[in-house]
């Protein structure tokens, strides 16, 4: 018996050209590099250039993803963009970028927002899709102009986000239904609104009529975000009976060292096989999974037949894990 899997043939990434250091934040705000550094990770990250925007950073990422899978943009039969900072409130950003990709007209194009978790929401919906034979082949992309909704003058968190975008294509592919097919082999996704209040914007349609600045309950999101992330991890891989001693790579969503670390921790990894992109990236939500992804495949760290992890937790609270065997 066969089992359609959704195998990751294309990976792409896109970081804006401007660089932004701790340095740089030390002019505009009370802070210092060894203060950021010693309590995120971070070193610098990437801002959008006047007049970039997230559809910008979509199209570029999609373009690479699609170069590496060998396509062109109308061989697509689904594309789904993760955001929370959309070019506006309506239409989907994810039309606009199918458009400027050249995707074919009656392809559905959508966006969903989960947040820093909103790669993994993306992917399941994707596979989903692919499983029910509503598409062969399906565009996921991560971004975000996050630099757009920071307060710059908060130092709690102008230090934590960064600009970019990540995409990977999908495509069905038959598989035996065991732990060795290529391919997304299992995912799970989470939310409890019960942390609505700790991380969010301050505004929003209907509550201000203006998007607000991004805000957050740091101690809570610490206090939640490792056992939510260590935990979807480890419900990933019983749901396919797998244990970490079978993982090549665990890619988490890369909000802060001491949160990656003591996801780390707590599942007893070792950290050698953590992917790590916060210190140059920052925190860019639903687009930092993606953008590692295709990174650590531009550098060879990951290869054909690798077993990857990917966790992330976000606003809402929303949190989820997916187990992909590269």
């Amino acid at each position: 018996m066969t089992h359609i899997r959704s195998e990751i043939i294309g990976t792409g990434h896109y970081l804006p050209s401007k660089v932004v250091t701790n340095d740089d934040l030390a002019k505009i705000v009370d802070t210092s590099d060894e203060w950021i550094v010693e309590r995120t990770g971070i070193k610098s990250r990437r801002i959008v250039a006047e007049g970039e925007l997230t559809s910008d950073l979509c199209v570029n990422a999609s373009k690479m993803a699609l170069k590496n899978a060998n396509l062109k943009a109308e061989d697509v039969d689904a594309v789904i963009i993760a955001t929370i900072t959309a070019d506006n409130i309506t239409p989907a950003v994810a039309t606009k970028v199918a458009a400027e990709l050249g995707v074919k007209t009656g392809v559905p194009a959508f966006d969903i927002s989960a947040a820093c978790s909103g790669f993994i929401y993306a992917l399941t919906i994707a596979d989903n899709m692919i499983k029910l034979n509503q598409a062969k082949r399906a565009l996921v992309v991560g971004a975000e102009s996050l630099s757009k909704i920071t307060d710059w003058t908060d130092r709690n968190t102008c230090i934590l986000f960064g600009d970019g975008a990540g995409a990977v294509v999908l495509q069905a592919k038959e598989g035996k239904g065991t732990n060795a097919d290529t391919g997304l082999l299992t995912a799970k996704i989470y939310a409890d609104g019960s942390g609505y209040e700790q991380l969010k914007t301050t505004g929003g349609v209907s509550l201000t009529e203006s998007t607000g600045k991004l805000w957050m309950n740091g101690k809570e999101v610490f206090k939640y975000a490792i056992p939510a992330m260590a935990g979807s991890i480890e419900a990933v891989l019983g749901d396919v009976g797998a244990s970490l001693d079978d993982v090549d790579w665990v890619i988490p969503h890369q909000a802060n060292i001491r949160i990656i670390d003591g996801v780390a921790k707590k599942l007893n990894l070792d950290n050698s096989k953590v992917i790590i992109t916060v210190d140059h990236q920052a925190n860019t939500s639903a687009a930092t999974i993606p953008l590692a992804l295709s990174e650590a495949v531009e550098e060879g760290k990951i290869k054909k037949g690798d077993l990857i992890a990917l966790t992330a937790m976000g606003a809402g609270f929303t949190w989820g894990g997916a187990l992909v065997r590269y």
